[in-house]
């Protein structure tokens, strides 16, 4: 009967080890499979989150204009006798650029000098009879009135003469001319426009807000579509005294410098003013950034030490950040990211909180705070 007890006892053992056995082999089998379904790590892109310093600017928009510009016209009508200049010519003031026929009217002058010199000569020869008592002071008078007359006849004359002829009123760039040899202008026609480009102006408005940050002499940088790799320097020259009730802005005028006369007036320019001291910031490309209603994110890189074969066990962890100012490719990280911090810049579309990551910065999003286009063609 012992025996037979000993028998079972055995067998009951063999049949549970095999049972545990079998189970622990089931769990490594499970842990196994497991492993083997785990998310494969996604392949991101990198950047090491640092300090810059940033200057606070104030941006705005506005237009040339020439610090002297008109379009040029007569008083009077007339046909055109001679053209003295050439499109795009650059003029100094007083040059001749245009004159109408006037030979009547130069006729009528030279005939009015001379009755002026005829009246001159008969004034000088009673003075001095009037002297020897020859002839009253009454004629000495009428010639001196006579004489008057006739030299104020000469300049009534004179400045019709001149309001046939054009000449430029300041230095400056001409354009495009309007007008032929031999055609008939009437009164006010305009000729040619003239326009002095150095120094050139730059209106802008601001809000009144703004007003106790700016002040005339202050610094400014302006660009433009045209040439844009290219800034023009110039300062505040101008604060409007008053404010405009319906917009609650300010007219501001700069005055750049344009030696080259590469802005012309009517250009639609972009400016920023810089205002107090440089700050530091700590930023990143606005590509690292996830912009969502319910708050901005990234994915900062951590680092989990080594896995089984060696390579480094790289995880992606979601945090909330403030952002602040941005400049071109660049954006201020206000809090949520460090100095020293590595963020996803690229990839993080695929990314959940504590995905594994293998990182590859051979192509790295743009990261300029002042970028400029660039032609692949």
């Amino acid at each position: 009967m012992i025996k037979r007890m000993g028998i079972m006892l055995v067998a009951v053992g063999v049949v549970f080890g095999g049972i545990f056995a079998f189970q622990t082999f089931k769990a490594s089998m499970i842990k196994h499979a497991v492993a083997a379904l785990a998310a494969p790590p996604q392949t991101v892109a990198t950047t090491t989150a640092g300090y810059q310093e940033w200057q606070p600017q104030l941006e705005s928009v506005g237009s040339l204009r020439a610090v002297n510009g008109a379009n040029l016209s007569l008083e009077v009508a007339g046909i055109v006798d001679e053209l003295d200049f050439k499109s795009g010519d650059d003029v100094k003031e007083g040059t001749p650029l245009l004159r109408l026929q006037a030979k009547d009217d130069i006729a009528k002058l030279q005939s009015l000098q001379a009755t002026a010199a005829l009246a001159k000569i008969t004034y000088d020869r009673d003075l001095r009879q009037s002297k020897a008592q020859a002839v009253s002071q009454q004629t000495v008078d009428t010639d001196q009135q006579t004489l008057k007359s006739d030299v104020a006849q000469v300049a009534q004359q004179q400045a019709l003469v001149d309001y046939k002829s054009l000449v430029a009123p300041f230095a400056g760039r001409l354009g495009i001319r309007q007008v032929d040899l031999g055609q008939y202008l009437a009164a006010g026609t305009t000729v040619v426009t003239l326009q002095a480009l150095d120094p050139i102006y730059l209106d802008f408005y601001l809000p009144q807000q703004a007003l106790g940050e700016v002040k005339v002499g202050q610094p400014v940088t302006a660009k433009v579509d045209t040439y844009p790799s290219q800034s023009f320097s110039g300062e505040i020259s101008a604060v409007n005294p008053q404010v405009d009730t319906t917009t609650r802005n300010v007219q501001i005028r700069a005055t750049l410098k344009n030696r080259d006369h590469m802005l012309l007036p009517g250009m639609f320019a972009t400016l920023d003013i810089a205002v107090g001291a440089p700050q530091r910031q700590v930023t990143l490309p606005q590509t690292a950034i996830t912009f969502t209603s319910y708050g901005n994110t990234v994915y900062i890189v951590e680092d989990k030490g080594k896995k089984a074969d060696g390579q480094p066990d790289l995880v992606g962890r979601q945090t909330f950040v403030t952002t602040g100012a941005t400049r071109g490719d660049q954006v201020a990280v206000l809090s949520g990211v460090k100095e020293g911090d590595v963020v996803v810049t690229a990839g993080q579309i695929k990314l959940h909180n504590g995905s594994p990551l293998a990182i590859d910065d051979s192509v790295k999003p743009t990261d300029d705070a002042d970028p400029h286009p660039v032609d692949h063609l």
